[in-house]
Parts: structure tokens; C-alpha cells; sequence
């Protein structure tokens, strides 16, 4: 008798909608397989998480999956273990470690990103001004998103939300009150190890990646 394969898929996902048209798209990657189960976890502070055993034993795929996303304290995410049957039985207990093995390793051989709340700073200052801009916000650590040289400078920022205010208050300063500055509301920001951030679209497009064992 041959082993069964389960495969890891895991997606990033911003909304139960999201979660679920990525669900749709790998059932019909893997159609013939034997399970395609699944936990995904949506949202900040008290997420939205929903999982499913898709025919395997009640309690042995979905729930153990979910289980490695609480410890792992990742959220945003679908993870999708898909089996194909070999033919020898695991049993209950067989199943939960390898449904688990095979999320843990999807989760390894991800890159994770932390989620902040950021508000985006927007700013309009003329060519003059936008030097000494540029110098005292990268002395600062900050990194201007977007550069835009029309008439006026357009740039912008993410800055943290205790920090909002004394920003602006500095950028104020270092135009001679000249610049306009426009806050956006906050909103949560994928921000890699490396510092970069991550946000309007994921990484990669969207697409799983996907680990096999």
C-alpha cells in the first residue's frame, strides 16, 4: 500500500470573502483529491476563523490546522491541506499529526509579515521645500512612499499612530507652514522583517504557496 500525500497551501487574505474564492480556486486545482481541508483566520483582535474536516473524521484535519494558526498567533491567512488517499489508514491520532505537519510546514516556509496600524501622511510642498523634507524625514527612519514631481511635490509616509500629530506638527515646521499635509484614516500594514511595508495588494499576487509531505 502507498502513503497518503498531503499537501500545504497556504494564501494571505484580508476578508472572508477573499478566503473563501482562494478555498474555490485550490478545491478545483485539486479536484481529484481525496480531502481538501482547511482553517482560515481573518482579522485583528477577535478574527473571524472557520475550518473544515471535509469528510476526514470529525476533529482531525480542519480543527488541528486552526490550531497551529492560534499558536503561531498568524492571522489573515488560509491554509489548506489537501490529501490524496494511498491507501493505508492513519487513524484519528495519525491524521491530527499529519494534518498538523503539514501546516507547520507550510507556515515555515512562508515569509510572515507583522500587521501595524498605520495612518498614510500625505504631503504637497514646492521644489524648494521638498529637499529639506526628504533629508528630515529619512533622518528620522521614515520612508517616503510615493514621489510624485508635477507642479508641486506629492509624497508620503506611513507614520504610527502616537506619532500622527508631532509629525505633522514637524512637518509644519520644516516647510515654514508652506507644505500641505492630508492624514488618511488608519488602516492595518503588512510590514516585512526587513522594515518594508506591504499594503493595497499581497505579495506574489495572491497565489498559494505550497509545501508537500
Amino acid at each position: 500500500m502507498k502513503k497518503s500525500r498531503f499537501i500545504g497551501n497556504i494564501v494571505p487574505v484580508k476578508s472572508v470573502n477573499e478566503a473563501e474564492e482562494a478555498l474555490d480556486l485550490i478545491r478545483l486545482e485539486h479536484k481529484t483529491a481525496t480531502h481538501n481541508c482547511y482553517a482560515y483566520t481573518v482579522g485583528l483582535g477577535v478574527p473571524v476563523e472557520r475550518f473544515s474536516d471535509d469528510g476526514e473524521p470529525s476533529g482531525t484535519a480542519g480543527r488541528p490546522i486552526l490550531e497551529v494558526l492560534r499558536r503561531r498567533e498568524v492571522s489573515n491567512v488560509l491554509v489548506v491541506v489537501t490529501r490524496y488517499f494511498g491507501g493505508t489508514l492513519l487513524g484519528a491520532s495519525g491524521l491530527i499529526h499529519a494534518y498538523t505537519d503539514a501546516t507547520v510546514a507550510a507556515v515555515d516556509e512562508s515569509s510572515l509579515l507583522s500587521c501595524e496600524l498605520l495612518s498614510k501622511i500625505q504631503v504637497e510642498c514646492d521644489y524648494g521645500q521638498f529637499g529639506k523634507l526628504e533629508y528630515e524625514l529619512t533622518q528620522l527612519g521614515y520612508r517616503i512612499l510615493e514621489r510624485e514631481f508635477a507642479e508641486v511635490v506629492r509624497l508620503s509616509i506611513w507614520s504610527r499612530l502616537p506619532d500622527v500629530e508631532s509629525m505633522v506638527t514637524k512637518i509644519g515646521d520644516w516647510s515654514s507652514g508652506q507644505a500641505v499635509v492630508n492624514v488618511l484614516p488608519p488602516e492595518y500594514v503588512g510590514v516585512r522583517a526587513d522594515g518594508e511595508f506591504v499594503y493595497g495588494v499581497w505579495p506574489n499576487d495572491n497565489s498559494p504557496s505550497n509545501s508537500e509531505g
